[in-house]
Formats: C-alpha cells, structure tokens, sequence
C-alpha cells in the first residue's frame, strides 16, 4: 500500500482506483503495448506528483491504482494521465490509428474510486458521529486514525 506523504503544512494518504476504456472498447492493448504503458506511467511518476502502487490492463481497459497529493484533482489527474499516455502510445505504436479511427485513444469517461487504508465507510461514519464523546473518540481513536 501507498506510502504517507508528508508535506509542509499536511500529511496525507490518498489512494486511488482508476479505470480508463479505450475508445469504442477496442482490443487495442496486447502485452507489448501493456509493458510500454507501464514505462511511460513510470516516466509520469518521475515529472509528477502521481504515483503508480499498480497497473492492469486488459485489451480493452486499463487498472490503476495511483497515490497523489491534494494539488491534483481527481480529474486533473484523470485528464493528465490520459492526454499523455495516449500521445506516448500513439508516438511507439502508430498502428493502433487504424483501430482507434478519430485520434482518441481513451473514452471521455472513466471509474474513480478513492481507496482507504485504514477503515471503510462505515468506521469512518462511526468516528466522525463520535467526536465530542470521549469514550467513542478513543476506542476509535487507538485503531490508527491519528492524523499526525
């Protein structure tokens, strides 16, 4: 799992699920172009503060699991990772023009789903109705919700 980042003025965790289909959920993506994504969401982690924990692929989708900082919105983030994977791919694979007519690589829409780390919806929901009420705040508080 990701790690913390600690800046100046905040510390924070924030894990994402990210799913992009290819335009006309086209068979595009074979292992050649899936190790080549790769490399280029390495070269991304390098120049921006978005880091890939995981990628998957299949021929005609791709899974991310990325860490980024509170700068970056989720579509910011959405926007960025797709105009320059697909720029990169359709620079090393020119073939793929002949399937993704209309120079899209990616559909405009995409799945985003934040990840959690330390408790789901509910202990969330449980800790949050518990502030003020010393009891609920420590039983909570002990199973690593500390922010700092």
């Amino acid at each position: 799992m990701g790690e913390h980042i600690f800046k100046r003025h905040n510390k924070t965790l924030l894990l994402y699920h990210l799913v992009f289909p290819l335009k006309y959920r086209q068979l595009v993506i074979t292992e050649e172009i899936g190790e080549s994504l790769k490399r280029i969401c390495l070269d991304i982690s390098e120049r921006y503060e978005v880091h890939f924990i995981e990628i998957g692929h299949e021929p005609d989708h791709v899974h991310f699991l990325v860490q980024s900082v509170p700068g970056y919105s989720v579509s910011k983030m959405i926007n960025m990772l797709k105009s320059i994977t697909a720029k990169e791919l359709y620079k090393r694979f020119p073939e793929i023009k002949a399937k993704l007519w209309g120079g899209k690589f990616w559909t405009s829409g995409f799945y985003a789903n934040t990840v959690g780390q330390y408790a789901n919806e509910e202990v969330i929901r449980a800790y949050v109705k518990g502030q003020g009420k010393e009891k609920e705040y420590k039983k909570l508080h002990t199973n690593q919700l500390t922010l700092f």
